[in-house]
């Protein structure tokens, strides 16, 4: 239970007679209710107040629900006095004095006074669920409805409950108006009051004030537990891939070697594909100093570069590639990947192509091959696809990157750790407003990654594609 559902409860059984007992001794609402009008033509006598029309009686229809035999249905109107306010919306002043009750939910301030005393004010306009109690000087907006006790029987705070519970509800299918909503006098002179005795009334008013506070921790406890349950799935989920590349989601296991290792074999694969001019020798990188470390791992783990990894190739710059060079698909033409094939996850989608003789003279570079990894570089950035076999021959736009993880790496663990601290960290370092990008290379390739041996990479993945769908169907189900 919500807690304003909560509320409404407890002020439900306030004005249905089962918050607190009844007393005998405390007489009935009959006699309260002769007392008040006995004083309400005193005032009528006096011209304090006017007279009104004779008020309809209460029919069957209109009792929303069984009261107390000590208690009484009776009209608002019939309890206090109702006026609307003179002032308009252009009244107030900021520094003024005294409030200014407009149909807003916050009163604003005003330099002047119309009214004084206890009051209820009701919202005419607009919001018609806006409700106040005050007691002192204030303004009121001409569509705001005021009301103020015939007597001091009558116990304006129960009223104030009483309309706070049951007013919205009164008053669903009797709202005029379309743009603006409005209420007519009617509707505040009609409305149906469950009236208790006096002593009743105030017992039941203690009772509300006992319990509101306790309400207001319920909230407050509710808040929190509505806010962990939004970011829980989210927090945990972050949590389990830190642990993953920090050696904490498995165990290490001295017979599957060390990382060291690995990162050796990684190397010799790069040297071969530098001797066999398949990719370009690079400046050697700087080593890693401890200050770099942003974490503690393992020691069978190695800290190493990203660019050490793989080979990195941006799409093609600007005019080297745009749409008037397109072709029909055919025997002498070859596709462009775009970005919606690194997000869709599917190498199929896609009508754009270039001639074979340009690729061959111009864009034989930045050519795809199964495994390279292609990856979204502007708007939705970071988003990656391993491409499959049997793709067609084609190249990246000028949307993607292409990754080209060097072998031994197991690449679902360096995909891993890209969506880790990769693309969290190009979306804060990358350059432009409106669009964001991956970041530069100089950047890029020299961030660290944790490398643990290659078995370990497995079964870390492994462990991974057993808890991350727990996290996501916990995700649906807090939807």
């Amino acid at each position: 239970m919500t807690p304003q559902e909560l509320k409404n409860s407890i002020l439900q059984l306030a004005i249905q007679g089962k918050l607190v007992e009844q007393r005998q001794e405390e007489g009935t609402a009959e006699e309260l209710y002769k007392q008040i009008q006995i004083e309400k033509l005193a005032l009528i006598k006096d011209g304090k107040i006017k007279k009104e029309k004779p008020l309809p009686e209460i029919t069957e229809d209109e009792i929303p629900f069984e009261i107390p035999e000590s208690w009484k249905w009776v009209r608002l109107s019939e309890l206090c006095s109702i006026v609307t306010g003179k002032r308009d919306a252009n009244f107030g002043t900021p520094d003024g004095e005294y409030f200014f009750f407009t149909c807003a939910k916050d009163p604003i301030k005003c330099s002047s006074f119309s009214f004084s005393g206890e009051s209820i004010l009701l919202a005419g306009n607009g919001d018609i669920g806006n409700i106040s109690y005050y007691w002192g000087q204030f303004e009121a907006y001409q569509r705001t409805y005021v009301l103020q006790p015939y007597i001091e029987n009558t116990y304006l705070i129960y009223l104030f409950h009483h309309l706070q519970c049951n007013w919205v509800q009164y008053n669903r299918g009797m709202v005029f108006g379309t743009a603006i909503p409005y209420i007519r006098l009617g509707n505040v002179q009609n409305y149906t009051v469950a009236l208790p005795p006096l002593a009743e009334q105030k017992r039941i008013v203690a009772k509300i004030e006992e319990l509101l506070p306790l309400i207001e921790r319920y909230e407050k406890a509710w808040s929190r537990l509505e806010d962990f349950n939004k970011r829980f799935p989210v927090d945990m989920q972050k949590s389990i891939l830190q642990m993953a590349i920090q050696g904490e989601l498995v165990e290490q296991r001295p017979e599957e070697g060390t990382g060291e290792e690995l990162f050796r074999q990684i190397q010799a694969e790069k040297q071969a594909l530098i001797k066999a001019r398949k990719i370009k020798a690079e400046k050697p990188f700087d080593p890693i100093t401890d200050d770099e470390r942003p974490f503690d791992i393992p020691s069978n783990w190695t800290w190493v570069r990203f660019g050490e990894l793989g080979s990195y190739k941006k799409g093609p710059f600007g005019s080297a590639l745009t749409k008037s060079m397109f072709v029909p698909k055919g025997p002498n033409s070859v596709k462009v990947y775009e970005q919606k094939n690194a997000i869709q996850k599917d190498a199929s989608l896609g009508e754009y192509y270039i001639r074979r003789d340009y690729f061959e003279s111009k864009m034989s570079g930045f050519e795809v091959h199964p495994g390279d990894v292609i990856v979204s570089c502007a708007g939705t950035i970071g988003e990656t696809y391993v491409l499959p076999d049997g793709i067609e021959q084609g190249i990246i736009n000028q949307a993607l990157m292409r990754m080209q993880i060097f072998a031994p790496m197991y690449i679902p663990y360096f995909l891993t750790f890209f969506d880790v601290v990769l693309k969290q960290s190009a979306r804060a370092n990358s350059k432009g407003s409106a669009i964001k990008n991956i970041p530069p290379f100089e950047i890029l390739k020299n961030y660290l990654v944790p490398l643990p041996p290659l078995a370990e990479q497995k079964r870390i993945v492994a462990r991974l594609e057993e808890l991350l769908p727990l996290c996501e169907r916990l995700n649906l189900m807090k939807d």
